[in-house]
């Protein structure tokens, strides 16, 4: 992790940040990576629907968790070219097989990194990257020991929903009509310990004032409780 730089948070934590790169199969992909003092847990995020790690929403959650002594991994799940094919097509950010895999992969690199091995790792996801945080999950229970869904398409991860084990939060805003009755029906397939939250007043990407301030405070909390439990860190 070269060009390291370091900046000084609210609560007075230092914070690392430092660009990465992640091999997955034949590709490389790009992401930024920060780390407060002494943190308590890692979160990885999984962005949504024609989103990237540069999403100004997931940057501003993923700043209220560092301040709460959280790391985070944003990183981009396609390529630059990949992005492209998608802004003109949409498929990829429907592919969750596709995306989960590519998770998979980073969430692996991500335990192995020697700094965080004795803590404990969460996905963040939004949109369509939440089934494919909830699927990845699924697929790695000894590695993820917490979901949070932002305006999430938990749907859309299927039959992986009942093979969750992480402890899950759904947050949905309370005008977006059609995707909380999704989530709805998608918390009844989870078998895990479970929660949904619902913002008031809240759209789709929370841009109400106050709505995505409540979210992140929500999601650093769920992840601190999650996180840190007192239970050893699952064998890797």
């Amino acid at each position: 992790m070269n060009d390291l730089r370091t900046s000084q948070g609210s609560a007075g934590l230092a914070i690392e940040h430092a660009p990465v790169t992640v091999a997955v199969d034949s590709i490389r992909l790009e992401g930024d990576w920060s780390v407060p003092t002494a943190a308590k847990g890692a979160v990885l995020f999984a962005h949504g629907s024609g989103s990237s790690r540069h999403s100004p929403r997931n940057r501003y959650v993923a700043d209220v968790l560092n301040e709460g002594g959280l790391a985070t991994l944003l990183i981009d799940l396609l390529t630059a070219d990949e992005q492209e094919v998608d802004l003109q097509t949409a498929q990829l950010r429907f592919d969750i097989p596709f995306l989960a895999r590519r998770l998979e992969t980073i969430t692996k690199w991500l335990a192995r990194i020697p700094e965080m091995r004795h803590l404990k790792l969460g996905h963040f996801g939004a949109s369509t990257g939440a089934a494919a945080a909830l699927s990845a999950a699924a697929e790695l229970p000894r590695l993820v020991s917490a979901v949070v869904s932002r305006g999430g398409r938990p749907d859309l991860a299927g039959a992986a929903l009942a093979r969750v084990e992480a402890p899950t939060l759904l947050i949905v805003g309370g005008a977006d009509s059609v995707v909380l009755d999704l989530n709805r029906k998608a918390l009844a397939l989870l078998h895990c310990e479970k929660q949904l939250q619902v913002i008031p007043g809240a759209g789709h990407l929370f841009e109400e004032p106050g709505a995505l301030k409540k979210v992140s405070a929500m999601a650093r909390d769920w992840f601190l409780e999650k996180l840190t439990k007192a239970d050893a860190v699952h064998a890797r």
